[in-house]
Order: structure tokens, then sequence, then C-alpha cells
């Protein structure tokens, strides 16, 4: 992936995706989004790949949004389905995936940010839904009063003002918020934390709270049986309590 400012590094079943564009703010390009795609494909694909960590270069953006030159120069209207992989049903994966934001996190950023399953900013690190000021829309948002309280979505929304990642993390958009020079290493111990679980239960794990999320307290815990009757048919849960019992690590076999 050397022709694009995208990254992709795969190490101890953590894949890292990094956008490596500092000098634009990380911002999405045509070449940005063409990474991104490749990159997630590959871990969509990759069996090794237990989870992925998502960052960027540099210590002020993590992703400043679209790309405001290409776009004006393109005259985009309605972003397609394919400007960004998550928009896109067929890229979607119940493997988890971590934000590592180390810096402001505007627009499109946060949509990234949003759109992980979990969150470790820079102290540094600011979050705001900026197309307001540039009279465009922010339809990826609307997850947004699932993840925190709708005032402050609304807030978010009509005022196009960022948030730190102090009060994105008291109103529970961050999980963590760590200095900038130990970014790196908290998400990648929160990675190492997940690959030693069982995979299939992780997986299961992310499918059910994104479910939950649609049903009702009863659906819910009936959506929950369904999602968990293959784990516990699975190899890997009989593994689990013969390694508990001769007192060694469990060897994961995914199935």
């Amino acid at each position: 992936m050397s022709d694009n400012p995208v990254r992709y590094e795969l190490s101890d079943s953590i894949a890292t995706i990094t956008i490596d564009r500092p000098e634009a703010m990380n911002a999405l390009s045509k070449a940005v989004r063409a990474g991104l795609w490749e990159a997630y494909r590959r871990f969509v694909d990759e069996d090794e790949a237990l989870v992925a960590i998502l960052t960027a270069t540099g210590d002020r953006a993590f992703c400043a949004g679209g790309d405001l030159k290409e776009m004006s120069a393109d005259a985009l209207q309605v972003p397609p389905d394919d400007f960004l992989p998550y928009l896109n049903k067929n890229i979607r994966t119940n493997k988890p995936m971590i934000a590592a934001v180390n810096g402001l996190a505007y627009a499109g950023g946060f949509f990234l940010a949003q759109t992980c399953d979990l969150c470790i900013a820079s102290s540094n690190a600011s979050f705001a839904i900026s197309e307001p000021r540039v009279g465009r829309g922010a339809p990826w948002a609307a997850p947004l009063p699932w993840l925190i309280p709708p005032r402050v979505a609304m807030e978010l929304l009509i005022t196009a003002q960022p948030i730190s990642a102090e009060r994105a993390y008291q109103v529970g958009l961050v999980n963590k918020v760590v200095p900038l020079a130990d970014l790196p290493e908290a998400a990648r111990d929160m990675a190492t934390t997940i690959t030693k679980n069982a995979p299939l239960s992780v997986r299961a794990g992310k499918e059910m709270v994104y479910k939950s999320a649609e049903l009702g307290w009863r659906a819910a815990l009936e959506m929950g049986d369904d999602v968990y009757e293959h784990v516990y048919l699975s190899d890997d849960a009989q593994e689990g309590p013969r390694a508990f019992k001769e007192k060694r690590a469990p060897v994961w076999k995914a199935r």
C-alpha cells in the first residue's frame, strides 16, 4: 500500500491502519479513501487479523474530514455509498475496531471514530460535526443519540463547535483519554487484551450490542440467545474450560 497515504500493518493478530497525510490534516482525499477501502477489505478478509486499530500520523489531527478542495473541484453533492468503507454494507465486520484519535476528529474524521467500536483519544483530541460551517450534511451522525445523550448530539449537530477529549469521555463517546505520547501503547494494550479472548465470543458481543439498539428489552434478550448459540456450540467453548482445568493458556480456533 506504498502508493497511497494509508498504511496497513499486521502484528500479533492486530491490524494497524494509519492515515498518513499529516501535511493536510489527514483529510479524506480520494487517495486516502481508496487506501481505507483497501485496508478495511484486507482486515475483513484476513483471518489472522482479530482486531484493528485506526489511527493517523502527526500530533494535530486524526482526520479533519473531507478534502474540501477536491470536493469543490468535483462539485460533490450527496456522497455515494462507496465514499467511505463503513457506508457500504459489504465491508462491515463483527471483528472489533479501535479508534486511536491523535488530535482533532472533525466531520468525516468524527465519522471514522464513531464507526469504530471503541475509542481512545489523546488529551489534545477534539471532536466536531463541522459540516454546517460549509453547508454540508451529517447523516452519518444519526447513531449519535444512541452513543451519547441526545442533547449533546443536538449541540454537536447544530452548533458545529468542537468538544474536548475529556468531555467526549464524560458523555461516553470515548472509552479512555491518555497523553498523546501514550496513545499508541494504550491502543495496542486494549487490542492485545481483546486478542486474548475467544474470537467467536468477541464477535458475538459486538453483534449483540449493535442489534440490541434496534430492540426492546425482552426482544434483546431473545436476540442475545440467538447470537451466542453458535458460541456455546463451538470447539472454543470446550477449549476454554479445558485450558482452565489444565492450567494453561487457551488455544483459540475460532470455530
